[in-house]
């Protein structure tokens, strides 16, 4: 029988080979803690980063629109100008019809929201024509503007600082052209003021937040509005605020992070310069509104996170005699889901896909055929078939080489898959030269700028092609628009050989171009 020493010897043994695996699982298990804080903190970081960038591309969009309504409100300003300066330089500010010079600006302002008043100013500075309902007496030779005009013979528009109207007492901002003589002296100038508040109330219909922010401004610094509005602000300088710095530095369109100087708060600014017009708009939300709710995230995340440390600190003591089967089992089975997924994919690749051009191969393009032509039966939709193929390719191939062949049908299947965007169209290769394009819920004209779109596409690759007689690779293209509704009798083949057909007459058309249903009924 074994001694107490012979039982104390093997025990101490056992002990002896357990401790290094436990020390392991205790190292590995604090390792897998700290691993977990540090993925929290990275994934924190991730998504702080993220908060700013789609902050950072809702205030581009932003600045965009704000932008593109400047744009509109004084390309309306000046198309009225260009009027009124025609008028007057035509019939000659000495004998201008003014009853019907203010008829048409009583029209005009009437129908435009931005413009507050229209005037035409002789050389002397009196109101020859208004769209008030009578003229104001006196001279606006005093205004800015106006001696502007008088010193420089450039005829485009000018946007001049903020002024409040002598007749309305609204704070507006003049936009005004010269009005020249015939014999090129100065002879008046006309002006539309344009509302303020108009600016003011669009500008109040986005979501800055509470210390967020949106500014319009002459490019030389000149404060036109901010939001929050303060008139007292209005027509002083900010050109050596962190936008205009900004807008020094990196041109006509940027974003930020920057401290304003007015008030101190570090917000992400996204300003843009107006295009044809001296005018910057700007944009911006301040940082800690951006990351509020990112901060309560932070606190949510980090307690669930601390209270898994704990319970995985608890339960080390019960978990240390499994851990190695299970890291050695979920091991084994991570490596066979991603062999198995690694083959799926393989599997998936190799039955719908083209091996040369990685386009759908014809199997799929059968497949997808077939279900979107049932779908258009019974959604009562149409859908197009564009069929196309490489003008002259057997003579490429003749001339330049298989090798340079599979190039040319690579990079040509390269042009075709930039021309469908949506995840339902379909791009494949029919055999050889011939590729096939589905298009579900299109119709006529949508598959004709789709077709025209791929046609101009693989002309731009300007590949050479010396026996073709453009001196480069195109292509010819059938559009058929395909209503199985409507036509009970139809099946998928009647649409492809409906496609081919338009094919044929686009071959028989000189090559290099795409025929419709409508323009083969139309020829």
């Amino acid at each position: 029988m074994p001694t107490s020493a012979d039982t104390n010897r093997r025990l101490q043994r056992l002990d002896q080979q357990r401790k290094p695996i436990m020390m392991r699982s205790v190292l590995l298990m604090t390792v897998f803690c700290l691993m977990l804080v540090v993925l929290h903190a990275w994934s924190l970081w991730a998504s702080r980063q993220g908060e700013l960038e789609q902050t950072a591309i809702s205030t581009a969009n932003m600045a965009r629109a704000l932008a593109s309504h400047a744009e509109r409100s004084l390309n309306s300003a000046d198309a009225v100008l260009a009027e009124l300066v025609e008028r007057a330089e035509e019939d000659g500010t000495g004998r201008l019809d003014s009853a019907r010079m203010h008829a048409r600006m009583v029209r005009i302002t009437g129908e435009s929201a931005e413009i507050q008043e229209l005037f035409v100013y002789g050389a002397d500075g009196t109101r020859l024509a208004t769209s008030l309902p009578a003229l104001l007496p006196g001279s606006n030779i005093d205004r800015e503007y106006f001696r502007y005009h008088m010193a420089h013979a450039d005829t485009g528009s000018r946007i001049g600082k903020p002024i409040y109207s002598r007749s309305s007492g609204i704070l507006t901002i003049p936009v005004t052209r010269r009005i020249n003589h015939s014999d090129g002296s100065f002879g008046g100038v006309a002006m539309a003021s344009l509302r303020l508040d108009f600016f003011g109330k669009f500008y109040d219909s986005f979501d800055v937040g509470q210390t967020g922010t949106i500014i319009l401004a002459i490019d030389d610094g000149t404060l036109l509005y901010r939001r929050p509005f303060k008139p007292e602000m209005v027509g002083t300088s900010i050109a050596g605020g962190p936008v205009f710095q900004l807008y020094k530095k990196t041109g006509t369109a940027g974003t930020a992070m920057l401290v304003a100087r007015i008030d101190g708060i570090e917000r992400l600014y996204s300003y843009r310069h107006v295009d044809g017009f001296p005018l910057l708009v700007a944009t911006a939300q301040a940082k800690d509104e951006i990351l509020r709710d990112w901060w309560i995230a932070v606190v949510k995340m980090s307690c669930v996170v601390l209270f898994a440390v704990g319970m995985l600190a608890w339960g080390l003591r019960r978990m240390i005699r499994q851990l190695r089967v299970r890291e050695a089992l979920e091991s084994e089975l991570r490596a066979a889901r991603a062999a198995l997924e690694l083959r799926n994919v393989s599997l998936r690749q190799l039955a719908d896909s083209d091996a040369l051009t990685g386009l759908a191969n014809r199997r799929r393009f059968d497949d997808t055929l077939a279900f979107e032509h049932e779908r258009a039966r019974r959604s009562g939709l149409p859908f197009s078939l564009v069929l196309l193929d490489v003008d002259f390719f057997k003579k490429f191939n003749d001339r330049y080489g298989h090798v340079a062949g599979d190039d040319c049908l690579r990079r040509v299947a390269d042009a075709i898959a930039t021309g469908p965007r949506r995840p339902t169209d379909l791009a494949a290769r029919y055999g050889g030269e011939e590729f096939a394009i589905v298009l579900p819920d299109t119709d006529s004209e949508g598959a004709r700028a789709v077709a025209e779109k791929i046609r101009l596409a693989v002309h731009a690759l300007g590949i050479a092609h010396a026996d073709s007689s453009c001196g480069a690779v195109t292509i010819s293209l059938g559009v058929h628009t395909c209503h199985p509704a409507a036509e009970p009798g139809a099946t998928p083949l009647a649409c492809i050989e409906a496609a081919d057909g338009l094919l044929y007459r686009a071959k028989q058309d000189g090559r290099n171009c795409l025929v419709t249903c409508a323009e083969a009924l139309a020829a």
